[in-house]
């Protein structure tokens, strides 16, 4: 594995290079100590997304390790029935509800920064923000979210016994918060999800429990990354920056942009069901595989310049939120959150710029794309 660490500047944190030199030489490459294959091509890893009869998403899971039992780790037809079940909690309407409340969070963020002149983009903005959300909209006690952005942090990172542990805490957490709310529901996603009904069947404790996981990981961190890597790139363009300033209704095709350039989650993984061949490449039951949206989204085949940051860049297909039945259900509230996010802080902070004496240095993740620490000057 290539290491990802430690780059000193914003082009440099993506492997760029790697992904060009693996596209080119061994877009379907083959790990022998792992027997794993990476896949780097745009079409290919569209088409693993999409061909649930060679390639499975399908964990088992467990009260240790309840996010494979989430609607991300199954396959038809038993995640076409979780899907329908926890999309009756997460429907549109209830995401554009929350546009003032996201408005005022960042409102409120904003404030707490202003007096100081200094802040860091990433421990004062960009994390608090989707943080404060997810735990509302789940229900969440406040004095409660620094144990959430701890479990998130661990579920990302490379370190294998902290992520299972973490798990546990939670599931020991969400089960006494969903039996709580069985009993006095409230208006929040937790009592939704447990009265959430399709074809007369409810969720199970395991599936309640695992999509809380889920949805921590997928609303917390992802956003907090693309957000963070929205003012890293806006930072490093002073053409895109203006722009910005001078029109905020390009804020949103600025941010479909941000999502291709420097994918918020890299790579997602899949097993092999059924013997197959992709580009001359025999892959066996069994196998796993990693595809690499990172480097799909950089696809010369499919993007002109890929390399260059384009904000107007049209079509723009990418595939940060995946392809298919495994399209990210959070979606829309990334979008708008990151959208809100990125407006008021241009609203607030106009001559906002990075604090150049600070190096840049990538989170310590595999799978994630985002940067660890990102010291700003405000005026």
């Amino acid at each position: 594995m290539v290491n990802l660490m430690n780059w000193r500047t914003a082009n440099e944190l993506i492997p760029l290079s790697y992904f060009n030199e693996m596209r080119a030489s061994s877009p379907v490459s083959f790990k022998k100590e792992t027997d794993s294959w990476d896949v780097f091509k745009y079409e290919d890893v569209k088409t693993i997304f999409s061909d649930h009869e060679h390639f499975s998403s399908q964990g088992v899971g467990t009260m240790k390790d309840p996010i494979e039992a989430s609607v991300l780790r199954q396959d038809p037809p038993k995640h076409r029935q979780l899907r329908m079940l926890v999309s009756q909690a997460f429907v549109p309407r209830i995401i554009e509800g929350l546009t003032p409340k996201i408005e005022a969070i960042a409102s409120t963020l904003c404030d707490q920064m202003e007096a100081s002149g200094k802040m860091d983009g990433l421990h004062d903005f960009a994390s608090p923000l989707p943080i404060i959300v997810i735990a509302e909209m789940l229900g969440i006690p406040q004095e409660d979210r620094e144990r959430f952005k701890e479990w998130s942090d661990a579920l990302v990172g490379n370190n294998s016994e902290r992520y299972y542990q973490c798990q546990e805490e939670m599931s020991v957490y969400f089960t006494a918060i969903a039996d709580q709310r069985r009993l006095e529901p409230q208006d929040d996603l937790i009592s939704r999800l447990v009265r959430a009904k399709a074809d007369g069947e409810q969720l199970s404790d395991l599936e309640v429990i695992g999509f809380c996981i889920l949805l921590l990981v997928a609303g917390n961190e992802t956003t907090t990354n693309l957000i963070s890597s929205a003012l890293l790139l806006i930072d490093s363009h002073a053409d895109v920056k203006e722009q910005l300033l001078a029109d905020r209704s390009l804020v949103p095709q600025a941010l479909e942009e941000v999502l291709r350039y420097c994918s918020p989650v890299q790579t997602m993984i899949r097993t092999v069901k059924k013997t197959t061949v992709l580009r001359g490449q025999t892959l066996t039951p069994g196998q796993m595989v990693n595809i690499w949206m990172g480097s799909a989204n950089h696809d010369e085949d499919i993007f002109e310049r890929p390399n260059l940051f384009d904000i107007h860049r049209n079509p723009n297909p990418h595939l940060a939120f995946g392809h298919g039945i495994h399209f990210c259900l959070g979606a829309q509230l990334a979008r708008l959150e990151s959208k809100i996010a990125i407006q008021t802080f241009l609203n607030r902070f106009p001559e906002f710029h990075l604090d150049r004496s600070h190096v840049l240095e990538r989170i310590d993740s595999w799978m994630m794309f985002g940067i660890k620490q990102m010291p700003i000057i405000l005026r």
